[in-house]
């Protein structure tokens, strides 16, 4: 289906655009907060990765998934925004500003604050694969590594969170 829309978009269909952003949007901005802690970051840096989608999606191979090269971008978009949000010493409560996600989930509140104590090397691939059903290969292409790589992060991970998990009980 993005396959049709995103060849849509290159031949400057607007209205295929808006039907991917909001196959995507909702998905995107839970990533995004799961990766800035930051609802608002969050906001930002998922306004901006679709706009390089727009500026962009001529250079997309359509054999490919969609998702992984979204995703990468976003990835991308989220780290770039943390770094200039972290120039600028900005404070905040990552459980705080991480509301949005606990609101909905109350029962899941000691998963998210567990997952948030990880180092981004692991909450990322974690959030990609069991918050949006990633497979370790779509891991791979989002955050340019080895698959050997994302299984291995994806393993210390899982571990990291038991620990921490396990410490709140």
């Amino acid at each position: 289906m993005d396959k049709e829309i995103i060849q849509n978009i290159i031949q400057g269909n607007e209205e295929s655009f808006k039907k991917l952003y909001d196959m995507h949007i909702h998905k995107a901005l839970r990533t995004a907060t799961a990766i800035t802690k930051n609802k608002e970051l969050a906001k930002d840096a998922t306004q901006e990765a679709f706009i390089r989608v727009y500026l962009n999606i001529s250079s997309f191979d359509t054999e490919k998934p969609f998702e992984p090269w979204f995703y990468r971008i976003l990835i991308n978009e989220c780290m770039r925004i943390l770094k200039r949000d972290s120039r600028l010493k900005l404070s905040h409560d990552p459980l705080s500003e991480n509301q949005l996600v606990v609101k909905d989930n109350p029962d899941f509140s000691h998963i998210y604050e567990a997952l948030d104590s990880l180092k981004d090397i692991y909450r990322i691939p974690i959030i990609l694969k069991y918050l949006n059903g990633f497979s370790e290969k779509e891991i791979a292409q989002a955050l340019d590594l080895n698959i050997n790589t994302v299984k291995s992060r994806l393993f210390q991970g899982r571990q990291k969170l038991k620990k921490a998990l396990e410490s709140k009980n």
